[in-house]
Order: structure tokens, then C-alpha cells, then sequence
């Protein structure tokens, strides 16, 4: 097909299918189509993703696109500059058709903290879809397009693509350009895929990743051939498992489909390894501490003081509202409640009991991924402790949503990299993710596998009848 065909089939189904799922923030249908026709008047291939449909999670900075973060805050900016992550897609041919939505500045587990709404998850639209990026894993699991872009500071790509029936790849930290992302906890953030597939992961990956001289945390570290590494055997693969924290709070259905899929990867040719990582229990207090202390110190800029808004005579180009919003307390509850707590950990006589010991715990847990490492070449497990919850469910009880990222944080905090994958249904028809983690810059590995454990599954090719 052609790209206008291409654009136009996925326009068709974000008419269709959106007012259920609320996916996006917005929809930039002449822009794409524009793009599209342009594609095709070239009359070649333009790259790796010539006239293909992606979705860009609204904390990236967009040219000429509204950039909100879904806070009430960022209504109305339109960014004067392109995030890295956005000039390599559109360099190498793929059309930005969408921002989609996401917890505000991408703090929360759900999507519920967005200023405009909930997104609904594609499987059963009275169930969260995971977040912080649920918009582009839903957008993708509902097939309105083929590919989209997350963030991940504590699991927010992984997360929703588990819960949302998809691939969702965390790189490692410094792999892919941080620029033009608006930051929440600049030494956890990472930009990310969203796709069907691994093979589709890998794609983007080679597409996005590599350094960039405006982000100073971007590694020079070789780009080696993701896709042309994927050969459909994880023979002589190692995994790890770590049984201990496969215990109390862990949804029968999960520890189900979790022994099922280690099945699949012996049978693929891996070998399985028990592993112990003794400080894992601790990943949620440390993230939540160095998660909102980054926050507190990020979102400062926000305060309409330090940078307050200074119009020359006669002009008024937006920004005035933006700031007296700020004032006005333009930020939701969950921003407000991380800024608070990473302003106290931060605080003199707090430091060094929260925000120091932390980080010590943070190393600490980086040496636990390092021996077993030693003996084995990746880390399985789930991605969530259980299927996709109602909305509403643990609003009400932070500590309760917290507790969902129990297996994502620690690839944040050691900075390795990480894919969901789907592994499996619930007995209520909800997907399950796989996770697995891999060495420091070893995608390769943790690609490969993800994709031959998908050549003997079937998981992703089903399709949610979004009811």
C-alpha cells in the first residue's frame, strides 16, 4: 500500500475506535496526510519506516504540535523544536500521526492522572491499560497504529504493554536520546518502543538509539544490528529466576502463564537458573524516594518564578496563562504529592536518612544484577503482579498503585534494559507480560529471545474485540 493508504487505514480506525479507549490528546490528520502524500510524490524509500503510521507520547517535544504532558500546566505550548527520538523517526520515513495521553509529567501507573481523562484498556475498556504510557499502548493494542513511543522512568512502557497485550521495550539507560523529553527523574527516564512484535521493537530501536551531543547522558556505546540479530533460537541462553519474589501478592493467573512462557524458552533451547536478588524486595521505597526527589528538583522549573514569564510591550503569545496556571496550582494530585515527598527527602536532616541511603540500597542493587549476571545472560519475570485493574480501583490507595511496579523499577535503577512481551491471558481474557532483563547494552540478547519465544507463541496476534 501506498502511505496515504497507509495513513488513511489508521485515521479510519482512530475514528473508529478512539471515543472507547481515549488514547490520544490529539490527532494531526492533515499533517499526516500531507506527509504522506509527500512520501509517496518522492517516489522512493525514504528509510526503515518509510510511510508507516507511530504514535509519540505527549512528554516529547513535538515542532509545531501542542506538548502538554496531560497537565494543565503545559496546555497550549507548542514547542519550537523536535525531540531527537521524533527527527529520527521522521528521518527515516515513518509519519507522526498522534501525541497520546499518559499520568501527568508521567507520574502514576494507570493513565488516571491525566488532566484529560483516563485512557481505557483496548481488552476491557472499565480497566486501566497501565501507564505511565497507557495512550500508546492502548493505541497500539487496539491496532489504530502500528507502533508508538513511551517513556519508561519506573516501568511505563513495560507495564502497559503487559497489561495491554503488546511489546514494550525499555533500552539501556543512555541508549536512546533523552532530548526533548520533558523530564520527571532524569537518571530513570528512557524513550522506548511500543509494537506487536520484537522484530517491530527492534526496528525502532535501530532507528532511535545511538548518541546524540545535545544529551550529555547519551552513550557513543556501538549500534550493532538489532533486527539481523534475530535468528528464532535462544539456544544457549541463560535465564534467571528469581523464585523469591515470586511469592505472596502474586495473581495465580500470572504465576501461571509465567511457569508456561519459561516452558516455551526451554523448549527454544534456553536453560533456566535459579538466582537470588536480595535487594529487589527494597526497588519500590528506592525508587519512590529517587524518583521523587529527581521530580522535586525537575519540576521546579514550573514554579512561574525562576523562569516567570516577561512579555515585551504590546505582546501576548500564550505564555502569560501558562504561568498563572502554574500559580493558580495547575498541577494534579498525584504531581503535587511526589513533588511534596521528594521535596522532604531532599530537605536538610532528611537527606541523608532517605534520599542517601537510598541511593546506597540503589547500589547495592546493581550488585546483585552483576553476580547473576555472572551466570546467567538474562532475568525473567513478570512484568505485573497481576492483570489489568479496574479504573478507579487504587486511586484512592497510592501505596496499593505503587506496589504494581514491583518488577519493573529495578531495570530502572540499574539502568539495564528490558521488554515485556505478551505471555498469556487471564482467565477473564486480560493479557500477561514475560519480562525479561538483560546486561548493560545487550538488547541483542534481550530481543532475541523476546522473539523466539513470539515464533512458538500466538498471544500477539489476538486482537481485543474492545468491549
Amino acid at each position: 500500500m501506498t502511505a496515504v493508504d497507509a495513513c488513511q487505514r489508521s485515521l479510519e480506525l482512530i475514528t473508529q475506535r478512539e471515543p472507547r479507549i481515549a488514547a490520544f490528546n490529539s490527532v494531526m490528520a492533515e499533517r499526516a496526510l500531507d506527509r504522506a502524500r509527500a512520501l509517496d510524490a518522492a517516489g522512493r524509500s525514504t528509510g526503515p519506516l518509510h510511510g508507516v503510521p507511530i504514535a509519540v507520547k505527549d512528554n516529547m517535544s513535538t515542532a509545531g504540535v501542542p506538548t502538554t504532558a496531560s497537565s494543565r500546566i503545559l496546555s497550549g505550548y507548542v514547542p519550537p523544536y523536535n525531540a531527537t527520538v521524533v527527527t529520527r523517526l521522521e528521518a527515516a520515513g515513518a509519519i507522526m500521526i498522534g501525541k497520546t495521553n499518559l499520568d501527568e509529567f508521567a507520574m502514576g501507573s494507570s493513565t488516571e492522572n491525566s488532566a484529560l481523562g483516563p485512557t481505557k484498556n483496548p481488552w476491557d475498556v472499565s480497566r486501566t491499560p497501565g501507564g505511565s504510557s497507557g495512550g500508546s499502548a492502548a493505541a497500539v493494542a487496539a491496532r489504530m497504529v502500528p507502533l508508538a513511543l513511551g517513556s519508561d522512568t519506573g516501568g511505563s512502557i513495560r507495564q502497559p504493554a503487559g497489561l495491554c497485550g503488546i511489546v514494550g521495550l525499555k533500552p539501556t539507560y543512555g541508549r536512546v536520546s533523552r532530548y526533548g523529553l520533558l523530564a520527571f527523574a532524569s537518571s530513570l527516564d528512557q524513550i522506548g518502543p511500543l509494537a506487536e512484535t520484537a522484530e517491530d521493537a527492534a526496528l525502532v530501536l535501530q532507528v532511535i538509539g545511538g548518541s546524540d551531543p545535545r544529551d550529555a547522558t547519551s552513550s557513543p556505546e556501538p549500534m550493532p544490528d538489532y533486527v539481523g540479530s534475530l535468528d528464532g533460537s535462544a539456544r544457549g541462553v541463560r535465564i534467571g529466576v528469581p523464585k523469591a519474589l515470586l511469592g505472596e501478592g502474586l495473581d495465580a493467573d500470572i504465576l501461571r502463564a509465567f511457569t508456561a512462557a519459561l516452558g516455551v524458552l526451554e523448549s527454544r533451547g534456553a536453560t533456566l537458573v535459579d538466582i537470588e536478588l536480595p535487594h529487589a524486595a527494597y526497588g519500590i521505597p528506592v525508587y519512590y524516594l529517587i524518583a521523587t526527589a529527581e521530580a522535586s528538583s525537575n519540576l521546579a522549573r514550573y514554579d512561574g518564578v525562576r523562569y516567570a514569564y516577561r512579555a515585551k510591550p504590546g505582546q501576548d503569545d500564550g505564555l502569560r496563562e501558562m504561568y498563572e496556571r502554574t500559580r493558580a496550582g495547575g498541577f494534579g494530585p498525584e504531581v503535587k504529592r511526589r513533588i511534596m515527598l521528594g521535596t522532604y527527602v531532599l530537605s536538610a536532616g532528611y537527606y541523608d536518612a532517605y534520599y542517601l541511603r537510598a541511593q546506597q540500597v540503589r547500589t547495592l542493587l546493581r550488585q546483585d544484577y552483576d553476580r547473576a549476571f555472572a551466570r546467567v545472560d538474562l532475568v525473567a519475570t513478570p512484568t505485573t503482579p497481576t492483570p489489568a485493574f479496574p479504573l478507579g480501583e487504587k486511586t484512592s490507595d497510592p501505596l496499593q498503585m505503587y506496589l504494581n511496579d514491583i518488577f519493573t523499577v529495578s531495570a530502572n535503577l540499574t539502568g539495564l534494559p528490558a521488554i515485556s512481551v505478551p505471555g498469556g491471558f487471564s482467565a477473564r481474557k486480560l493479557p500477561i507480560g514475560l519480562q525479561l532483563t538483560g546486561r548493560m547494552f545487550d538488547e541483542v540478547t534481550v530481543l532475541r529471545t523476546a522473539d523466539a519465544y513470539q515464533r512458538d507463541t500466538s498471544f500477539h496476534t489476538e486482537i481485543p474485540a474492545l468491549n
